[in-house]
């Protein structure tokens, strides 16, 4: 379940609170009883693992001058190396 941040309009009192996506979003400070707000921050992800980071969609170095055709060198990169071809037996 995420965690999200809140801070109190009235009296800045700051606090998280783990809470599902379902739920609905907390409206009251448990210290004064003002008017809470969310606090939106970095998100928390990391993209691990081919074809996540920006490099990868770029053509090598020696297909550079291959212009548009680069673009499908790539794509058929990835394709041979998605899964092994089956095998006759």
């Amino acid at each position: 379940m995420p965690t999200y941040a809140y801070a109190c309009t009235q009296c800045d009192h700051r606090f998280d609170a783990v809470q599902s996506f379902a739920d609905a979003a907390l409206t009251e400070c448990p210290e004064c009883g003002g008017v809470l707000r969310k606090q939106y921050g970095s998100v928390g992800v990391t993209f691990n693992g081919s074809g996540f980071y920006r490099t990868d969609s770029r053509a090598s170095s020696s297909g550079a001058a291959a212009g548009a055709g680069g673009s499908t060198s790539t794509s058929s990169k990835s394709e041979a190396s998605s899964s092994p071809a089956p095998s006759g037996s």
